[in-house]
């Protein structure tokens, strides 16, 4: 009987010191997250803000600047002067943003122009891309190992060729992706450099060849913006000049078909009698019927 009781109040003591140790344990959690350094915790604090602060940015800049699909819906010609002044931008993996206002570009119309890689009507697995929706992004690549990055247009067959970028944004990973394609020991290059070529800009941005075929107007990775921090690009802005590169084409060699902002630092290559003439007004006097229509989007070109 005396063993019973003891027994009893044992169990009873048990279960009245269990919520103390309970109330102890939690108590002693909760020292151990006090101990955590208040810098660390400021440290937390201004990542998530920043983080906070970056998607915000983000939204906001897709979804006010972002250029959507009919921006593209229009002839090559047309497209290709509407993009100067235009911002292409990168994402890259970790989230860094590239960005470069492009002040040069080229285009090809397919169809009879005989310099365009889809002359004739010719498809190939190459240039599929050439003859997709407009916005529709085309990278090939040149000597084997260089990239050029296009843009579909309206018209069958024709494109748009990003010549040149101003950059914006991020120029110390751009320099870096340049250098990594560099002689060991060259000199550092100049902003102005970075991306003044076709393919100096897809290596500065990163453009690979597997960004073939995607669409810009919806790509995650790659996009085009309005820059609201600048004015619209005037007509009297544009240089009109022959096309770079395809000397072999006969007359279309001659086509003032490449388009860039005049006096602008980064244009890969400057045309001072083209430039004569398009201040001038008296570029048209190289444009014949058929290229005057193209501009107003009435392609007069052979369809298969």
């Amino acid at each position: 009987m005396m063993l019973r009781g003891k027994r009893k109040m044992l169990a009873l003591t048990t279960l009245a010191a269990a919520p103390e140790q309970a109330v102890n344990k939690h108590e002693n959690r909760t020292d151990l997250t006090l101990k955590v350094s208040p810098a660390k915790l400021k440290k937390c604090e201004n990542a998530q803000s920043a983080e906070t602060e970056q998607s915000n940015y983000l939204t906001k800049s897709d979804l006010q600047h972002k250029l959507a699909e009919d921006f593209f819906n229009q002839s090559c010609i047309s497209l290709a002067k509407a993009f100067l002044g235009k911002v292409l931008v990168r994402r890259c993996a970790d989230g860094t943003e590239l960005r470069g206002r492009i002040v040069e570009t080229e285009a090809y119309l397919g169809g009879e122009d005989k310099a365009s890689h889809s002359a004739g009507g010719k498809r190939t697995e190459r240039n599929t891309a050439m003859f997709m929706k407009p916005g529709t992004i085309y990278v090939y690549t040149i000597y084997g190992i260089y990239l050029c990055m296009n843009v579909s247009s309206e018209g069958e067959g024709a494109a748009v060729l990003l010549r040149s970028l101003e950059p914006l944004q991020g120029q110390p990973v751009m320099r870096q992706l340049r250098a990594a394609r560099r002689k060991e020991g060259a000199r550092q290059l100049k902003d102005k450099e970075l991306c003044n070529g076709p393919s100096k800009l897809c290596q500065a941005l990163n453009i690979p060849r597997c960004f073939d075929r995607r669409d810009l107007a919806s790509d995650p990775e790659v996009w085009l913006e309005k820059d609201p921090h600048t004015n619209p690009v005037e007509p009297h802005d544009i240089v009109s000049a022959p096309r770079i590169g395809i000397e072999s084409h006969g007359e279309w060699a001659k086509k003032p078909w490449r388009f860039y902002l005049h006096g602008h630092p980064c244009v890969s290559v400057v045309n001072k009698e083209a430039e004569r003439q398009s201040l001038s007004g008296n570029v048209m006097n190289n444009l014949g019927p058929s290229d005057v229509q193209s501009d107003t989007g009435q392609h007069n070109v052979k369809r298969t």
